[in-house]
C-alpha cells in the first residue's frame, strides 16, 4: 500500500492544504475519496494515478468533480510514499509546464533538506 505525504516548506506551509481549503465541500470529498483509493488499492487505474509523461519522476493524481479537473502533483520517496508537492484546477488539455516547474522545484527543495520518508 502506498502513504501520501504533504509537501511543507521549510517554514512549515503546506501548498496541498491551501488547495484543499478553497474547494467546495463536494470537491473536497471527491479528492479525499480519491487519495483513498490511491493509499487503499494495490493496483490504481491510471484514470486517477499515473507517471507524468515527459518527466523523470513525477507522478499526476487526477480528479474530476462535475465540471472541474483537478491534478495533484508529486513525486516517489521510496517504493510506496508519495510526496504531493503541488495541486491546480486544470483547464487545457495539456498539464501546463508552469505546473510542472512548481512541483520540480518543491521536489528539489524537498530533497535538498533532506527529507526521507523511507
Amino acid at each position: 500500500m502506498r502513504k501520501l505525504h504533504f509537501y511543507r516548506t521549510d517554514s512549515g506551509h503546506c501548498p496541498l492544504e491551501e488547495f484543499l481549503d478553497s474547494l467546495t465541500a463536494r470537491q473536497a470529498q471527491k479528492v479525499t475519496w480519491v487519495l483513498q483509493l490511491i493509499e487503499e488499492l494495490e493496483s490504481v487505474p491510471v484514470k486517477y494515478f499515473k507517471k507524468l509523461s515527459g518527466t523523470e519522476d513525477l507522478w499526476e493524481i487526477r480528479i474530476q468533480s462535475g465540471n472541474n479537473i483537478y491534478r495533484l502533483l508529486g513525486f516517489m520517496d521510496g517504493n510506496n510514499i508519495v510526496i504531493l508537492n503541488h495541486a491546480f484546477q486544470k483547464k487545457t488539455q495539456k498539464t501546463p509546464l508552469k505546473e510542472i516547474a512548481i512541483a520540480k522545484a518543491r521536489k528539489k527543495d524537498y530533497l535538498n533538506r533532506g527529507n526521507r520518508h523511507e
